[in-house]
């Protein structure tokens, strides 16, 4: 079997995921975007990276582009536990517009399963990954392979990361 295929249970685009609303949401629809997937909390000293992220997604999004924002509590219990409370911060604060999804567990037993496809090699077929804090992020490619990562203290900015988004 050749490395870069998958098996279709652990196929990025077949993981099931809900919006911030709480509305199933079908990866698929991302086919053919390079997407920047980021773990975020509102109550973090990173949290200011919601601005760069939103500047990031304005400037490429007609590029196809897109970043996913998955809200969660596993770092200092740093996040809201309300999904409303979520979405005004984000847009009262940073006027994010970008993708929200419903607060995941991104480590530990009852982890979600787009962050065990993000950090383990044998479901991404590339690299394992410890999530380390809030604002990690992930990049997948437009045929929704995994790329690479960057800790928190990375920039969604950063060089390597527009390089990447405009390769």
């Amino acid at each position: 079997m050749n490395s870069d295929n998958h098996n279709d249970n652990l196929f990025f685009y077949n993981i099931k995921v809900k919006t911030i609303y709480g509305e199933d949401f079908d990866l698929s629809t991302l086919k053919g975007k390079k997407l920047l997937v980021v773990n975020v909390a509102s109550k973090c000293g990173f949290t200011t990276q919601y601005r760069q992220l939103e500047e990031l997604y304005k400037e490429y999004k007609n590029q196809n582009f897109e970043v996913l924002a998955f809200p969660s509590s596993d770092f200092a219990n740093q996040e809201y536990s309300d999904s409303q409370k979520i979405t005004s911060f984000c847009q009262k604060n940073y006027g994010v517009t970008f993708l929200i999804f419903e607060k995941v567990s991104v480590k530990g037993k009852s982890i979600h399963p787009i962050y065990q496809w993000l950090t383990e090699k044998n479901k991404n077929g590339k690299k394992n990954v410890s999530v380390l804090w809030n604002f990690q992020k992930f990049t997948v490619d437009e045929n929704g392979k995994w790329v690479d990562y960057f800790l928190p203290i990375t920039s969604p900015k950063s060089k390597k990361i527009v390089k990447w988004i405009n390769s």
